[in-house]
């Protein structure tokens, strides 16, 4: 038996006016998803408990099996291992991202204008947080440059509790003088935020940038903050060999953390414009080459969300569609048995551009146990139509591997 999981980033969302008022799922043409799901099961599942902050981090735990309120320690450490980060015991981890912020002269008066930095490239921001490392690292703060505008901040001795320490994405277009962390515990961070838009906007790489007509990675954002991630493996919990592929670091770090394998694909960007079948083929390479379990993540459609760009989260969708489930049934046709989950991590609404915590549209398919539903597509109506809801998100991963 082999076992696919599909995983598309923020899809679930709400009705969109500029889509005639349907969600990305159901306005997107899906014909190979909306077919596995007519022999399938289809459904609601809580990724996100009550309680907790929706994002990936916890949503993906949950999907793969591990129930977050164990297992959770931080988002920014998940990613630190991912990028070869030893932390220490009493090691703090943070995610820094590189944003572009307006030009008012206060920095609390600035506005969040992309939490992406402007869609800064990799090699570009490796100049950027050496120089970062440069000017803000010592003895206590050291920072690693990570994919993007995706990278990290360790603080040895630090401590996880800073006040409110905003993720960007939760604020775009919004100033963000009220979600700057105003607890004596984060003044050193703050400080280091609003110090680095000085010198970062004479930045070299930010010089050119703006000569072509691009936004700056002006500024540096610290969030995510947690303590060294204290994993389980997944072999030892399934008994299965695993791979996880994606071009996130959060991914990543989730599968080295649980022993599997973290494949790097080349043009994997994490967004619209990622190599789809590159990723697709390195699934069914892992398949064929000892693996019994791969969980491909397609971080696009959550991108599409927070940046409002509602056309593109249904091309994200319809390029999945298009370019990689074709390949991965094909490889997995030439097993005796096998199973497919698709489903998002958590909503990320266009409306609101960040994510939510709503239950989202499951779908699980088995070769020798096809099934006939009433249900020609999969999206959220038609799956809490049927009435099927796993209300504890890891169950979900226990229900597609149970025999």
């Amino acid at each position: 038996m082999k076992y696919a999981v599909i995983l598309y980033d923020g899809m679930a969302d709400l009705p969109v006016e500029e889509l005639g008022n349907k969600t990305p799922m159901q306005a997107a043409n899906k014909p190979v998803f909306d077919s596995l799901a007519k022999r399938g099961e289809i459904g609601l599942v809580r990724t996100v408990a009550e309680g907790l902050k929706p994002g990936s981090d916890v949503a993906n735990l949950s999907v793969l099996g591990y129930d977050p309120k164990k297992y959770y320690t931080g988002r920014s450490p998940l990613e630190a291992v991912s990028i070869g980060v030893k932390m220490l015991d009493d090691d703090i981890a943070l995610r820094c991202n590189l944003v572009s912020l307006s030009d008012e002269e206060k920095y609390e008066d600035k506005t969040m204008v992309d939490y992406s930095g402007g869609d800064i490239s990799t090699p570009e921001a490796e100049e950027i947080i050496k120089s970062v490392e440069e000017h803000f690292g010592n003895d206590i703060f050291k920072f690693y440059a990570g994919v993007q505008y995706r990278h990290c901040l360790i603080w040895h001795k630090g401590t996880v509790d800073l006040g409110n320490m905003t993720p960007p994405h939760d604020i775009s277009g919004q100033v963000v003088g009220e979600y700057l962390s105003t607890s004596e515990n984060a003044k050193d961070l703050i400080r280091m935020m609003k110090e680095s838009y000085d010198f970062l906007m004479k930045h070299p790489v930010n010089i050119k940038r703006m000569s072509e007509g691009k936004l700056p990675a002006n500024s540096i954002w610290l969030w995510g903050e947690g303590k060294k991630p204290m994993l389980s493996s997944f072999e030892e919990a399934y008994g299965l060999k695993g791979s996880i592929i994606s071009a996130v670091d959060l991914l990543k770090g989730i599968g080295q953390c649980a022993g599997m394998k973290t494949p790097d694909v080349p043009g994997s960007t994490g967004y619209i414009d990622t190599n789809f079948e590159g990723k697709a083929k390195q699934a069914v390479e892992d398949l064929n080459s000892g693996c019994d379990f791969v969980y491909v993540h397609f971080e696009a459609p959550d991108e599409c969300g927070h940046r409002r760009e509602a056309k593109n989260k249904v091309r994200s969708i319809e390029l999945i569609d298009e370019k990689v489930l074709p390949i991965i049934i094909e490889g997995l046709e030439k097993f005796d048995d096998y199973k497919i989950l698709i489903l998002p991590d958590h909503p990320t609404p266009i409306k609101t551009a960040t994510h939510s915590s709503d239950p989202v549209p499951y779908m699980i398919y088995h070769k020798k146990g096809e099934k006939e539903n009433a249900y020609d597509s999969i999206n959220e109506e038609t799956a809490k139509e049927t009435g099927n809801f796993i209300e504890f998100g890891p169950d979900v991963m226990k229900k597609f591997l149970e025999k």
